[in-house]
């Protein structure tokens, strides 16, 4: 059958489970069947090849961290090469499919790939099937609502407020939609997404829509702004970025550091341009062929008193000065509205004057502030004192802000340059790492490996340990400097002459081959090693730290130069220099440590000679 005809014959075969799958399909860009809902709710996808729907395998790029239950979200990296550095620094986490992330709660694992984006992926279950979760949303910004949290209560924690969070699920929307944001002063529902529409009449709780949640003109033009987040990459984690948006201007993005709260709501350096830049509150045009009618003198009225408690809310001098002084010279009103009238004026020009008392405290914290060298603090204060005592600044004010710029600013660089520091330290403490890596490698194959690849160890080992620098503890530089001289790499060639240098059997020549290497391994352990005092045909204790067993997979120097020895006197047969006699063991010493006798053993709980015995012995092995 051809592919065609099989095709149709599956379609054919299959027709009510892919019609009652279409029925709640989502189409893609291209018009094809991307994914839906099967019958038991669980996510399904399109196979265009075949024709039936399959399981749900889209990637997973969000964990939590710690327990299924954990507000600690993660991103994992989607580049091969940044997974590495990932798994290294959390190689003592555990990651879960959280259930604040619409999970299943079971455990994760990281999938690395060179040709497409890794991810998490679940633990197969016990019988080796493949793990069914019903997550309905699985990419970087499925845990949005718990970077948000985290971001919020550090926000409002730095200025002295604790705040209560709810991921309400109102309507059977999706965990992560909203984030209620509730403290004593206030409050704010995040809407992530379309699933909960805004309220925008509600007075506890101030609307901040995500990107995708539209806004229509009326609502800019009645509320003058409304604001907007945002959150972009950065690393394993995502950064809050809050934007504010009116009528008629682009969207201004801030840092949250650079928001505050005030009694209007959520306040950033664009909403005090903003409510400047009102002389009169926004309305709708008057319609093609209608005469505008000038507002009567109770409506100005009205107008100019909703301008001075909005002016007084963000703190704005200048416009409530402006207002006072509107109000003052209109004309047409009497009676009640005019005592009202009156009676603001003179709240407000108390309120001024308060705000001068506040306005002299403000420049006098900024500048023990810079005295301090406080950025955070240099900061905040830097963008209150631009936001409401922009105007008419004195000498001694012009100066103290100057000053706090310049400081900001130097302050700022000095922390990228400690930052820029932090890089490179952390470059050295990978390689500290590697060097870690390479010195368990080497003693885990012992000193009894093949010679080649050791050297190539080695000399990784050594450049790492150069790359590292300071980060390299006195005992692992002790390790590397031992296997340097195992490997003959602390050595410096004989010099040659030329013609000894074209001879390649001449070059082999002047290499001095290893104790182990001239000794046969049957011959090893013919004799008791001087030194730890193993017995014959025993293997000698492992002393020194070599390797990671009890024993040394090779014989001590001390008791292969005693077979070399022996083997030589047999060959020359004739008398030559005293030389040390075999017989000579390290209990032949007295022991500098312990005080042990010539003859006795050590007091070491297994008998091993202390290492200051064996120096002795091996200078009177030597001087002969």
């Amino acid at each position: 059958m051809s592919e065609p005809a099989s095709r149709n014959a599956a379609t054919s075969a299959t027709g009510p489970l892919v019609h009652a799958a279409c029925s709640a399909a989502v189409y893609g860009l291209n018009g094809a069947i991307t994914h839906g809902v099967n019958a038991a709710g669980g996510t399904m996808s399109w196979d265009e090849r075949w024709g039936f729907v399959r399981g749900d395998r889209r990637q997973i790029q969000t964990a939590v961290l710690g327990s299924s239950d954990s507000e600690e979200p993660l991103m994992l990296p989607l580049e091969a090469i940044e997974l590495d550095a990932f798994r290294h620094r959390f190689e003592h986490e555990t990651f879960w499919c959280g259930v604040l992330l619409g999970g299943c709660g079971g455990q994760l694992t990281t999938k690395l790939y060179t040709d497409r984006v890794c991810h998490f992926a679940h633990h197969p279950g016990p019988d080796g099937v493949p793990h069914v979760c019903g997550r309905r949303s699985r990419g970087v910004a499925s845990a949005d609502h718990l970077y948000v949290k985290s971001a919020a209560a550090a926000w409002l924690q730095g200025r002295g407020e604790q705040a209560e969070f709810d991921f309400a699920q109102s309507d059977g929307a999706p965990v992560g939609s909203v984030v209620d944001i509730a403290w004593k002063r206030g409050g704010l529902r995040v809407h992530l997404d379309q699933a909960v529409p805004p309220t925008w009449d509600q007075k506890d709780s101030e609307p901040v829509l995500g990107m995708s949640v539209p806004v229509d003109r009326d609502t800019l033009i009645r509320r003058w702004y409304i604001h907007r987040i945002r959150l972009d990459s950065e690393g394993t984690s995502r950064r809050v970025r809050i934007g504010t948006e009116a009528f008629a201007r682009p969207t201004e993005w801030f840092a949250l550091d650079d928001c505050e709260m005030t009694e209007r709501g959520l306040s950033t350096p664009a909403v005090e341009q903003i409510v400047r830049s009102r002389s009169t509150r926004p309305v709708s045009p008057w319609p093609v062929g209608r005469t505008r009618k000038v507002p009567d003198a109770h409506a100005r009225a009205q107008v100019l008193l909703r301008k001075l408690a909005d002016a007084r809310r963000v703190d704005s001098v200048v416009v409530v000065t402006r207002v006072c002084h509107d109000i003052t010279a209109m004309t047409g009103v009497e009676g009640e509205i005019r005592s009202q009238l009156t009676a603001a004026v003179a709240d407000a020009e108390h309120w001024l004057v308060a705000q001068a008392t506040v306005r002299r405290e403000l420049f006098s914290q900024l500048q023990k502030a810079v005295t301090a060298r406080q950025i955070k603090q240099i900061r905040q204060l830097l963008v209150r004192a631009n936001a409401i005592a922009s105007h008419n600044r004195t000498e001694e004010e012009t100066a103290i802000a100057a000053a706090a710029a310049d400081c900001f600013t130097a302050l700022a660089r000095e922390r990228e340059a400690a930052a820029a520091a932090k890089r490179e330290a952390s470059g050295a403490w990978r390689a500290a790492g590697r060097v870690h890596t390479l010195l368990t490698t080497l003693q885990r194959r012992g000193v009894g490996q093949r010679r080649k690849p050791m050297r190539d160890l080695v000399r990784e080992l050594l450049q790492a340990a150069a790359e590292a620098g300071d980060c390299i503890d006195p005992q692992q530089q002790r390790q590397i400097d031992a296997w340097k001289a195992r490997a003959g790499l602390d050595r410096r060639p004989p010099p040659v002459s030329p013609r000894q240098a074209q001879s390649e059997p001449a070059r082999r020549s002047t290499r001095k081959r290893p104790l182990h290497d001239q000794v046969a391994r049957r011959s090893w352990f013919k004799k008791q090693c001087p030194r730890c005092l193993a017995a014959k045909d025993r293997e000698c204790l492992n002393d020194d730290g070599v390797g990671t067993g009890s024993l040394r997979q090779i014989p001590h120097d001390e008791r292969l130069q005693m077979i070399i020895d022996a083997r030589k006197s047999r060959a020359e047969r004739k008398p030559g220099p005293r030389a040390a006699s075999p017989s000579w063991q390290v209990v032949d010493v007295a022991c500098p440590d312990c005080n042990a006798a010539p003859g006795a053993r050590c007091t070491t709980p297994s008998g091993s000679p202390h290492q200051s015995r064996v120096g002795r012995f091996k200078r009177r092995f030597e001087g002969h």
